[in-house]
């Protein structure tokens, strides 16, 4: 848990955060103040993070993107104009991004994070991950495991959404609320009207241990376990291994100017992962190529929305954060949380 700032917040301050204070409380919002954040990846859904981890008024978000805008960035980011296509999507993201709230410090990075050292890792209190490949996320999710910093990973594929949070040994605090007991009436009292019941809410100090990302992805669902679940397991956790291992193979995102080649690959490649996974390829419906091209913005949102909501949870200490997985299936309009991995 990140501590929170020796210095006073100021009136202006104070004013600024008013309601999110009175929702979650002084010291919370004082953590969040002196919390240091690297945001990998500015495309539709890092757009959203970004957007919400400011305007929460975090102390540091550092921007990392060595790609270029896009024409179908105009389709779901929003922090960038139309004049920027070409340019790096870190630096067009900025200036929107400090007009957003000018107390948080945006520091932009256009390098490829796969080039970045260990060491370079270790001044953030949180790295949050999108747009990178499967074989980064696990490499980096090993260095933030190892060295207690919190990790998230994110990505938005067409309908389909997915977010992993390793927290690793995480306490925090949930409100509760309380009977309040009342001593006994004295004899011959009466006064027979019955008294509203009184509550008071009372702060409950709790913890909760996360696996690291390898462990969630390489389950053995051949146990008796693990095989009960799969029928209640959302589809879009197999998805997302399909999508990662095709960005990996043709470094990029299954993309409607190659739709039908795209959808072939694809098609392949979740015969190859559900094989290792040894898992049905029933699970997965084919169809799925038809809803998995580009970023929808609707979808960016949810997903966004979930991921800010947790980065808030992780450096504030208040409430209980998902253990460990998020899945977004806009095609069935829902979200759910479940927990996979050695830790389950």
């Amino acid at each position: 848990m990140v501590e929170p700032e020796n210095d006073t917040i100021t009136e202006d301050e104070a004013a600024l955060y008013d309601r999110q204070i009175r929702l979650w409380g002084l010291d919370a919002q004082k953590r969040l103040r002196g919390s240091r954040m690297l945001l990998v990846g500015l495309r539709g859904v890092g757009a959203e993070i970004c957007k919400n981890v400011v305007l929460c008024g975090i102390k540091t978000l550092t921007l990392m993107d060595h790609t270029t805008v896009t024409e179908d960035d105009m389709f779901s980011q929003f922090l960038i104009c139309k004049d920027s296509i070409g340019k790096n999507r870190a630096e067009a993201s900025m200036e929107r991004t400090k007009e957003l709230n000018p107390n948080v410090q945006i520091i932009v990075d256009t390098a490829n994070v796969k080039d970045k050292p260990k060491e370079f890792f270790l001044s953030f209190d949180l790295v949050c991950l999108t747009c990178c490949d499967s074989e980064t996320l696990l490499k980096l999710n090993d260095i933030c495991h190892e060295n207690k910093i919190k990790f998230l990973a994110t990505d938005v594929f067409g309908y389909y959404g997915y977010m992993f949070s390793d927290l690793g040994e995480h306490d925090f605090v949930e409100e509760k609320t309380k009977l309040i007991k009342h001593e006994p009436k004295a004899q011959g009292d009466t006064n027979k009207k019955q008294k509203k019941e009184e509550t008071e809410t009372i702060m409950v100090k709790k913890s909760a241990k996360f696996c690291c990302l390898k462990a969630a992805l390489t389950v053995d669902w051949t146990t008796e376990t693990s095989s009960k679940r799969l029928k209640r397991l959302s589809s879009v956790y197999f998805l997302t291994q399909i999508f990662l291992k095709f960005r990996e193979i043709y470094n990029r995102d299954p993309s409607s100017e190659h739709l039908e080649e795209d959808s072939r690959n694809l098609i392949k490649l979740k015969d190859e992962v559900m094989k290792n996974l040894q898992v049905d390829t029933a699970k997965v419906a084919d169809d799925f190529t038809k809803f998995c091209m580009g970023e929808l913005s609707p979808a960016c949102a949810v997903v966004g929305g979930i991921v800010g909501q947790e980065v808030i949870k992780a450096f504030s200490g208040k409430d209980t954060p998902h253990n460990n997985f998020f899945f977004f299936d806009g095609t069935e309009g829902s979200g759910i949380v479940d927990q996979i991995g050695s830790d389950q």
